[in-house]
């Protein structure tokens, strides 16, 4: 029997097998207190780096056992040394249907190419995203593919890995503050269409339920609502713009907004869980859906179409965001993607309008 995905769920274990290995690049790069663009630039010789500043990196890699990734620099020039079949996956969590599917797609494509997935689950905790991605690194796979942590504003890691030759390919959840290829889904357009939506239907007063800001998909969300709103003369009520996202949140903040004066006629929602702790707690209180609130969320789950009623939502159609962003690592491993060009890929969503809104 052949296993084509395994989840790493207990990340110390692989991190302290790791620690063995030499150091990184980045490791180097705190070290000397540089950065980790530099000591890529010395070891490769650079001329763009002082002769006195490469020799001193050089001579600290050399003291301290760095050995460069000699399977990415292959991949590259394409020596015939033995290749890693082995493709890094990290997302935020694997129970969520929406990274289910994003994973699923992405083990289905990587098989058909010959390659093996090692996937990690983050929590959305900065640091677990850190050691994971750190012992993808020192295991030297073949390319990563990652979707965000919610925690994450620094992305050292991240550019180690890169500088040292492992191709990288973010999903949903990207980076902009570092160059690599990236795989989204049109999130302002789909945000826009669903708070036009809310407004056909004849709702003015239309709470955004979002993320953290830290989140590059959290900000263009926001900002396709705001723009609706707008585009229809509507002010947006800083009071029903609410930074919440799981169904959890929803039992203190949707009572909240329903016991303002002026409360919500609607709201849109980050994702479905949180559309569907809406649902259940305006219902809890006595609120008809779509009578009295009208509800859209953004996935289009399992639970969407489960729900009483069923849930409006966008399809983010995570199979197809899993399956973009697996082909563009193949594309890159494989010299079809150059190396140092980056390639953007845009899955576009659909508004799929059910019985929590008004037709």
């Amino acid at each position: 029997m052949h296993i084509r995905c395994v989840f790493l769920n207990f990340v110390p274990r692989i991190t302290n097998i790791m620690e063995k290995h030499a150091i990184t690049i980045r490791d180097i790069a705190r070290a000397l207190n540089i950065s980790v663009s530099t000591v890529s630039r010395a070891l490769r010789d650079s001329a763009s780096i002082s002769a006195e500043r490469r020799r001193l990196i050089q001579q600290y890699a050399h003291e301290h056992g760095y050995h460069p990734n000699a399977l990415a620099a292959a991949l590259r020039t394409s020596h015939a040394l033995p290749k890693s079949n082995l493709i890094g996956v990290v997302l935020p969590e694997f129970e969520h249907y929406y990274f289910a599917s994003i994973l699923t797609a992405i083990e289905e494509t990587c098989r058909e190419n010959g390659y093996f997935v090692v996937a990690a689950q983050t929590g959305d905790s900065y640091e677990r995203e850190r050691r994971v991605v750190e012992a993808f690194h020192r295991q030297h796979v073949a390319g990563i593919i990652i979707s965000q942590a919610k925690d994450t504003t620094e992305y050292a890691h991240i550019e180690a890995a890169i500088a040292d030759g492992i191709p990288m390919v973010f999903v949903d959840r990207i980076c902009t503050g570092v160059r690599t290829s990236r795989v989204v889904v049109d999130d302002y357009a789909a945000s826009y269409a669903a708070t036009e939506h809310l407004i056909a239907c004849g709702c003015r007063r239309i709470a955004f339920l979002g993320s953290t800001m830290n989140l590059e998909i959290s900000k263009n969300r926001f900002i396709g609502y705001r723009d609706a709103m707008h585009r229809h003369g509507l002010q947006v009520d800083e009071r029903l713009v609410c930074q919440c996202d799981n169904r959890g949140e929803t039992e203190s903040t949707v009572p909240q907004l329903m016991n303002l004066d002026e409360h919500p006629d609607a709201f849109f929602a980050i994702n479905d869980d949180t559309a569907l702790g809406v649902l259940y707690t305006c219902r809890g209180m006595g609120y008809r859906v779509p009578e009295d609130v009208c509800i859209c969320g953004f996935t289009d789950s399992i639970l969407a179409r489960s729900s009483d009623p069923q849930l409006t939502t966008i399809a983010q159609r995570g199979r197809d965001v899993g399956r973009m962003g697996a082909q563009v690592m193949m594309d890159t491993i494989s010299g079809a993607i150059p190396e140092g060009h980056y390639v953007s890929r845009v899955v576009k969503t659909q508004l799929v309008v059910r019985g929590t809104t008004r037709n």
